[in-house]
């Protein structure tokens, strides 16, 4: 009874100071003011990984999230387009740029009706945070409603039908931001990863133990003493290249995208040297979908049946409930064929979708 009384004393003496430095303005130490914009210096030329539609108008733009990051996104709204537009955000793939995949899945859906925004997370690409290509499953979900925060605001579009849409990573993080955030209406995960549990327990949870995932923290832990040492972050590497004789499917598939002019970006942390090695820590000790059957809004799950990612999508749409949910699977397709394959990713589905669930 004690320790409840004295909680309560300690939740009213915080309220009653909250409240006091609020009426305070002449307090310092109080801004209540979002972030400044960071003046980033931004790419001016196409320097996509694909051909520039002609369907569609073009534009660089920057908004800034929670922390205090500042975000930059290629928007693509459809040519002539009046009224106000349902709009979507995208990102992904994990550790890629909007000059990738996600920016293609952008001007395709533009050129279908939308106006969408495809970004790069936090710490990546053209946005602002520092250190550089650090991932964290809390910041970048918020990235997802930081996204949300800007669309809603613009005059062309309908704050009421504002949808997502995440590539690999991002598809998972897309679902788990959309758990937080009802103000997304729709959510599109398509070649989903689970970065929470593939971090945690290995691809296809072969090194789901105590005993593995205590031995990588040790590891981790002892990259952290390594990296404050020398005063710099030691890099994951990207994707491996030249790839070794034993070199599975899926990563042949990932160096046919991320190292060739197929989808090779230097801004990229696939196509180049990776995430700090410590950034999957968070990863690590953090569990996306705890309240995904929770998740009131549509969610479309798209997953070709030959990735290896395959996985991640079933057991993630299993989670989901609602009449609302759908899982598509895309026969023959591998896990990057769904990252630029126009005539494989179903455009017209995934457009579909957005129509019904974003009215």
């Amino acid at each position: 009874m004690k320790e409840i009384l004295f909680c309560a004393l300690v939740a009213l003496t915080t309220s009653f100071t909250i409240k006091s430095q609020k009426m305070d303005s002449n307090n310092p130490n109080l801004n209540q003011s979002l972030a400044p914009i960071e003046q980033l210096t931004l790419t001016q030329e196409w320097d996509k990984v694909f051909p520039k539609s002609e369907k569609v108008d073009h534009r660089k733009v920057t908004f800034v999230n929670r922390y205090g990051i500042t975000l930059v996104a290629d928007m693509y709204s459809p040519k002539g387009a009046t009224g106000k537009l349902p709009a979507i955000a995208v990102s992904g793939p994990f550790g890629a740029v909007k000059e990738q995949s996600s920016g293609l899945y952008a001007q395709e859906l533009a050129e279908r009706g939308f106006l969408t925004i495809a970004f790069d997370p936090s710490f990546t690409g053209e946005s602002g945070g520092s250190p550089r290509r650090v991932a964290s499953p809390d910041i970048n979900s918020e990235d997802f409603s930081a996204a949300v925060d800007f669309l809603s605001v613009q005059p062309e579009v309908d704050a009421e039908k504002i949808g997502i849409l995440g590539v690999c990573g991002w598809g998972g993080i897309a679902i788990q931001s959309a758990i937080n955030d009802p103000r997304i209406k729709a959510t599109v995960a398509s070649t989903m990863y689970d970065m929470t549990r593939v971090s945690a327990n290995g691809y296809f949870d072969a090194d789901n133990s105590a005993e593995k995932r205590n031995a990588m923290r040790a590891s981790l832990a002892n990259q952290r003493t390594q990296d404050y040492r020398t005063g710099e972050y030691t890099r994951a590497g990207g994707v491996v290249d030249p790839l070794p004789d034993d070199a599975p499917q899926f990563l042949k598939d990932y160096h046919a995208y991320y190292k060739t002019p197929r989808g090779f970006h230097p801004r990229s942390g696939n196509s180049t040297d990776g995430w700090n090695v410590t950034s999957v820590l968070p990863f690590v000790n953090f569990k996306f979908y705890d309240y995904a059957d929770e998740l009131e809004s549509a969610v479309l799950i798209v997953h070709g049946d030959k990735a290896h990612s395959y996985y991640f999508g079933k057991d993630t749409f299993a989670k989901l409930k609602g009449t609302n949910k759908q899982m598509l699977t895309v026969k023959g397709a591998s896990h990057c064929d769904l990252y630029d394959q126009v005539d494989i990713i179903p455009f017209d589905e995934i457009a579909a979708f957005f129509n019904e669930y974003l009215k």
